[in-house]
């Protein structure tokens, strides 16, 4: 998972070169960083991306406090000391020597123009918490791998940014170009704010970028916030499976929100055990239903996707707790192994990795290490338009990589299958949406729509639980239920595997989707040991008995919540149809409240218009003078 926070000039930067770098912690004043991430024994930070070549920095080479405070202070080059020494040894005045040294533009005049100067974004990585846990409680061996799989799947995601996203922008973004070199510090972190495990990494990615021709220009930062859904699902993709692969391990689906995506986590770690590291969330939980609440009340209907950040953001700071003084990870560790084993015992903490790898050897005999890309393209396609409506490709690739995660269940997967599906999708469901226009800047190719028909799926309700009110189905319900519909119109048209020695039928392989299922295909049925002198019907059938074993039942069923709250139970129905009509009748009795009232004034202001209008009146609605019943 990713979150991004912003690096300005003011004093955010200090809170960085202060407690980021000494492992959020508070540290000593007067006290260099180096020398307190010794006494503390903090790993020191470190420094990737291909842009350090042009700086004459090394990739893993340490950060040291200077530099963080030219490069991440000052927007200047982090050995900008040295180079205007050199220059004043030269005989170059100060100014000059000191505008060499400057990355771009200088921050000074931006703040001229009542600006506050960007100079980095602080992409914080971690794992899921089931992860968290086992990486906590687990031995040397898991650890050091559940590590090394966390290392990879930040440098991948960097690597992603750089080849696929950063772009520099000038001329108030009339100029752009590609910057696949970016300068990143990154800082490990053990816990959280209470002492509890929390594997993070915070990677401050430096708001300059260098041009071909050598000179420094600001990162579309606008681009890189676009895409943070899908660098998030591709860091997530890679450490799980790298995890799960390495300590034979697979995932499950958890519902952390009513309605909304599941969670994939460690199948075996049960969820007590993450209630007991996530300490933080469950405070932020409580105080985003209390908040949550009040813009209901003020709003009159629950908050939209962006509003839930929001709040959730504001939850996150009001119970954020002071800085700590950090600890080593030696004694992290043999604190929150006492903590767990008071709380539940020797058996549960020291059998926690059997009892994952037993429960992970179930489901990986029963999930083969293959992906259907037609149901595949399929779900994506219907998914990403029934939560977005319009969409671009970062969506549809996100959400491809989601469905490789709750598909393989931790299983690897061929390279490069992620953006096979993504396209495949978008050349087969999407739409052009913008149009070039004369005199204006050619349009994103990526703004897109969906175009396949199928039935939208309507709006229902979801009884509430434990004395909660009843709420509408979320988006994503909705875009499950229409991703069900069209994988089952596609199983619905293969047929079943002809008998051994008969001809597959002709009908058959016509209601085939067209190069799904062609050997030729590239990652059409990607799994080892696949016989070549397999029928596509065969095929599709093996496939099918796949799909079925992966997924969850409650998606199989189109539901995302517990049965006992379905909207269509006779209890649920009963309460619906109580609720109804009491709403009619206070519908009714607010009706001839009115209607009484607009009677009186017209009598005040004419008695002939007066009796006209009652005669009307009664003609019109003959119940006016019967007295109420029960049902009124």
């Amino acid at each position: 998972m990713i979150s991004v926070a912003k690096v300005q000039r003011r004093n955010a930067w200090r809170y960085y070169v202060r407690g980021v770098a000494f492992g959020d912690g508070r540290r000593p004043a007067r006290q260099s960083l180096k020398d307190a991430q010794e006494m503390a024994s903090l790993p020191p930070g470190r420094w990737l991306g291909r842009g350090l070549k042009a700086l004459g920095l090394t990739e893993y080479a340490e950060v040291s406090e200077r530099q963080m405070q030219l490069l991440f202070g000052e927007g200047r080059h982090p050995g900008a000391d040295r180079i205007e020494r050199e220059l004043l040894d030269d005989g170059v005045d100060p100014e000059p020597a000191r505008r060499a040294t400057v990355l771009g533009q200088p921050i000074e005049e931006i703040e001229q123009r009542k600006q506050t100067p960007l100079l980095a974004l602080d992409f914080v990585f971690r794992p899921q918490a089931s992860l968290v846990v086992l990486w906590a409680l687990g031995d040397d061996r898991t650890r050091r791998s559940i590590e090394r799989a966390h290392e990879r799947a930040v440098a991948k995601t960097l690597r992603w940014l750089e080849d696929e996203v950063a772009e520099t922008r000038w001329a108030s973004g009339r100029g752009r170009a590609k910057a696949p070199a970016l300068v990143v510090a990154a800082f490990r972190h053990f816990d959280n704010r209470n002492g509890f495990p929390l594997l993070h990494e915070h990677c401050l990615i430096a708001n300059r970028v260098q041009r071909p021709d050598g000179s420094w220009y600001a990162l579309d930062t606008v681009r890189l916030y676009k895409h943070i859904v899908a660098a998030d699902t591709l860091y997530t993709l890679e450490m799980t499976t790298e995890v799960c692969e390495k300590l034979g391990l697979a995932t499950v689906p958890r519902e952390v929100t009513p309605g909304l995506r599941p969670v994939m986590e460690i199948a075996g770690v049960d969820q007590e055990l993450i209630d007991w590291s996530s300490t933080r969330r469950r405070r932020i939980e409580d105080v985003l239903e209390g908040i949550t609440d009040e813009y209901v009340k003020k709003h009159g209907h629950l908050p939209g996707e962006r509003a839930r950040h929001g709040l959730a953001w504001w939850a996150a700071q009001e119970t954020r707790p002071d800085k700590k003084t950090p600890r080593p990870l030696d004694q992290l560790l043999a604190w929150w192994r006492v903590s767990a084993l008071l709380k539940f015992g020797q058996r549960m903490v020291d059998g926690l990795l059997e009892r994952c790898q037993a429960v992970g050897a179930a489901i990986r005999a029963r999930v083969g290490p293959w992906v259907d890309t037609a149901l595949a393209t399929v779900d994506v396609a219907a998914v990403v338009f029934t939560v977005r409506g319009v969409f671009a490709r970062r969506h549809v690739l996100a959400e491809a990589r989601r469905h490789l995660l709750e598909t393989l269940r931790g299983r690897a997967y061929v390279p490069g299958i992620d953006s096979h599906i993504a396209d495949r999708a978008l050349e087969r469901y999407g739409r052009q949406l913008t149009v070039p226009q004369k005199g204006r800047r050619t349009p994103a190719p990526d703004q897109l729509s969906y175009t396949a028909d199928f039935a939208w799926p309507i709006r229902w309700w979801i009884a509430g639980s434990d004395g909660k009110p009843p709420r509408e189905s979320s988006r994503y319900e909705r875009a499950r239920v229409a991703s069900l519909t069209l994988q089952n119109a596609i199983r619905a048209a293969l047929t079943a595997p002809p008998a051994r020695g008969e001809a597959p039928a002709a009908p058959a392989l016509a209601a085939l989707p067209t190069g799904d299922y062609d050997q030729a295909a590239p990652h059409g049925v990607d799994y080892p040991g696949r016989a070549a002198a397999q029928t596509p019907a065969q095929r599709a059938a093996a496939i099918h008995a796949h799909q079925q074993a992966v997924m969850p039942q409650e998606y199989l069923e189109g539901r995302t919540t517990d049965p006992a709250t379905w909207m269509i139970s006779p209890q649920n129905l009963a309460r619906i149809a109580a609720l109804t009509r009491a709403a009619e009748a206070r519908s009714r009795t607010v009706e001839k409240q009115a209607d009484q009232t607009k009677c009186v004034n017209q009598a005040k202001q004419t008695p002939a218009a007066n009796a006209g209008s009652q005669q009307q009146h009664h003609t019109a609605q003959p119940d006016q003078g019967r007295p109420a019943g029960p049902d009124r």
